[in-house]
């Protein structure tokens, strides 16, 4: 990441707060609710906030992989250095009104990473994650105050941001065999950011994903000390192409090493 790429930071947080403030426009008043393609729900929320991310970003002449624009075929070409954007992360948190949907913003660099946005629109909390280190702070008003460093919490009992009685057959094996404590549950990216806060120390993924879900969530994580890996124990990449950009399954966690523990032991569970 170079220095330039730092400065990155800023400007993302302005275009997610703007997006922000957009979707509690629309939060405030009757949701109308379409089908995508693929079945998924959006609202007029979702296009109106990625449009002015695009427009916060396009100075700085970078491709943007935003997932509104992919699902309505306009896939640019990325190269090494691009963002990617969910607009509305939690679309059907969003019409549960339940307050767990995120704005994801991310800069990639060769294939990872490097900067990520991920800011809640209902509770004003921001998370902010770059080779700076990772902070959270509030929203109020248009302005970021309160800003507060963060980092994992790995160690100790064993937290999991998941649900043993929702998720895979193999999650309650899992949680068992690594002697999870205690299940923490939250929508959206959310859950990156409560493993990089310390709030929890393990996120397995065994259902799809897409890389502008979890690009934002993996640069906090990392840049709070964290790992994501996939279950072959490689770190989580993007620009994988395709016009769905899928991710495989995968592990978020504390510490690279509980990562790799989790993902081995998945491996086994899913065989």
């Amino acid at each position: 990441m170079t220095r330039r790429s730092t400065d990155f930071t800023s400007t993302a947080l302005q275009a997610a707060i703007e997006a922000a403030r957009l979707i509690m426009e629309v939060y405030a008043r009757p949701i109308s609710t379409e089908l995508k393609a693929d079945g998924s729900p959006v609202t007029e929320a979702d296009g109106a906030a990625e449009a002015v991310i695009l427009q916060h970003l396009a100075p700085l002449g970078l491709p943007v992989l935003g997932e509104e624009s992919v699902a309505a075929g306009m896939i640019p070409d990325l190269g090494e250095r691009y963002f990617v954007v969910d607009p509305l992360d939690g679309t059907k948190e969003f019409i549960k009104r339940n307050g767990e949907f995120t704005v994801n913003i991310a800069l990639v660099e060769s294939g990872f990473p490097v900067m990520g946005v991920v800011l809640a629109p209902a509770t004003g909390e921001a998370f902010v994650g770059d080779l700076n280190g990772a902070y959270t702070c509030r929203i109020e008003d248009g302005v970021a105050s309160e800003k507060r460093s963060i980092t994992v919490a790995p160690g100790g009992p064993i937290r999991i941001v998941a649900s043993r009685s929702h998720g895979h057959a193999a999650l309650a094996q899992l949680c068992d065999t690594m002697q999870v404590q205690e299940d923490v549950s939250v929508g959206s990216s959310l859950k990156f950011c409560l493993l990089a806060r310390g709030d929890a120390q393990l996120y397995p993924r065994f259902t799809p994903t897409c890389e502008w879900d979890t690009a934002a969530g993996q640069a906090v994580l990392e840049a709070a000390g964290g790992s994501v890996v996939t279950l072959d124990g490689e770190r989580l990449h993007y620009g994988k192409g395709g016009s769905d950009f899928l991710n495989p399954f995968f592990v978020a966690a504390a510490d690279e090493a509980l990562a790799q523990r989790a993902a081995a032991l998945i491996r086994q569970l899913l065989t």
